[in-house]
């Protein structure tokens, strides 16, 4: 399975950005996926992540409410859609999915096995 995130760039805070993953491999539509982030100097950081059985999404405290999770399983991508931009958003944003039939898990990396190589977003002040 490889991924590709793109969408990343500069932006003012208070503004949006959507990025998107494309996932090639197979199987995409029994993969459960999620978003990380891992800023200058921190650890990586679990944003949200989205089922493969029930299409819901789910998100960090740090971000609920502002970033929206959602797929196409058509086109084997799954998007991030960020609004509201902080400037302690700005990181590198990488996306990784599940095993076929593996469900996802939150704040945590264990169940993911394959991941992108990230998209910088950077939100100034």
């Amino acid at each position: 399975v490889q991924l590709q995130a793109s969408g990343g760039g500069l932006v003012q805070a208070g503004g949006s950005l959507r990025l998107s993953c494309a996932a090639s491999g197979g199987a995409f539509s029994s993969r459960s996926m999620a978003w990380f982030r891992q800023a200058p100097g921190k650890e990586r950081e679990f944003v949200g992540a989205i089922s493969w059985s029930s299409g819901s999404p789910y998100y960090a405290d740090s971000v609920k409410g502002r970033f929206t999770i959602s797929r196409d399983n058509a086109k084997n991508t799954v998007y991030l859609q960020m609004n509201s931009l902080k400037p302690e958003d700005t990181a590198v944003y990488s996306c990784a999915a599940t095993n076929s039939g593996v469900e996802l898990a939150l704040g945590t990396t264990r169940p993911y096995m394959y991941w992108g190589q990230g998209t910088l977003v950077t939100v100034s002040s």
